[in-house]
């Protein structure tokens, strides 16, 4: 019995690498005879697995989706990766996803072995989270689900969108694709009335069904979508626009300036240029300054002009506050 038992579960393990297995392969694996690995396959279904079985010379076993979940087995480093992303979920920016992955973990940790227990423990022991800052906001996960499920049906999605001032509007959509960033989530959509292609804020969005019909989808505004929604967050949606070159490499400058904050592009192996925008002129140089690296203006000229305007305010301060 325990060493039928350890055959199940070896059975199961190799199912559950989602890909499809001939009853001879099955059998060699296992070091037993096909008839065998029939039986083994008929308990696992007793056991609730929906094992599937293709007839035919190119046939074989495939583990399918039933209508429960059934006992997932891991090794050793997927069971280490899942607990980290687990934890990891919990502190992101999708409405009720926190408890439900605190709840998950609870569960993993419970039968983690001692060894990976104490890998788990460790990370989490010398990882401190940076807390998400004011900026931040968080997503429904249901909402989340049908924009993802939208995408793959290729179905049009009809929405309320309330826009950054708090306006509202219905928008008929053909969803693309979902980017998300550190602190935000985003769905990239050709916009039906506007016949061009958006970019959406998914907390800002309220899905209003039915949904439908489907259509052909077209192709993508850019083969980076990633660029894309970053440019359009960070650039396109600001008054003020200017590019700059830093005096930094560009893996150093990464480190800070997230995507939302602007577009990198490497020059040479001592500096890069950004690509940056925001209300005003005067809340750029602001911006930008307070990234901390040496730069140099690109464009516009007037960013120069602005410089100039705080370098002269803070020498006044600087004279009026210099000791007698």
């Amino acid at each position: 019995m325990l060493e039928t038992s350890a055959r199940l579960l070896r059975l199961l393990s190799l199912l559950q690498a989602h890909r499809e297995w001939s009853g001879p392969d099955l059998a060699q694996r296992l070091g037993v005879t096909p008839r065998t690995v029939r039986r083994d396959v008929d308990r696992l279904r007793e056991l609730g697995y929906p094992v599937n079985a293709s007839p035919g010379t190119g046939g074989g076993y495939q583990l399918g989706a039933g209508a429960e979940l059934p006992p997932l087995l891991l090794d050793d480093e997927e069971a280490v990766a899942v607990a980290v992303g687990l934890r990891t979920a919990a502190g992101q920016g999708i409405e009720g996803i926190g408890e439900t992955s605190v709840r998950a973990l609870a569960k993993l940790e419970q039968v983690l072995p001692n060894r990976l227990r104490r890998r788990v423990g460790t990370l989490n022991a010398f990882t401190v989270p940076m807390l998400r800052g004011p900026e931040a906001s968080t997503v429904d996960a249901s909402v989340l689900t049908e924009l993802a499920n939208a995408c793959r049906d290729s179905e049009r999605l009809r929405f309320e969108y309330r826009d950054h001032g708090g306006s509202s509007s219905r928008r008929t959509v053909e969803p693309h694709r979902l980017v998300c960033t550190e602190r935000r989530w985003y769905l990239v959509a050709w916009d039906l009335d506007r016949s061009d292609w958006r970019t959406f804020r998914a907390d800002r969005i309220t899905p209003t069904p039915p949904h439908g019909p489907r259509f052909v989808p077209r192709d993508p505004p850019a083969e980076d979508l990633a660029a894309y929604v970053s440019k359009g967050v960070s650039t396109g949606a600001y008054a003020a626009t200017a590019v700059v070159r830093l005096l930094v490499p560009l893996e150093e400058a990464r480190r800070a300036v997230s995507p939302s904050a602007g577009v990198l592009e490497a020059v040479d192996e001592h500096s890069c240029l950004l690509r940056t925008g925001a209300a005003s002129l005067d809340v750029l140089v602001i911006h930008i300054l307070l990234m901390g690296f040496d730069f140099e203006v690109v464009e516009p000229p007037e960013l120069t002009d602005g410089i100039s305007s705080a370098r002269d305010l803070l020498a006044r301060a600087l004279d009026r506050g210099a000791p007698a």
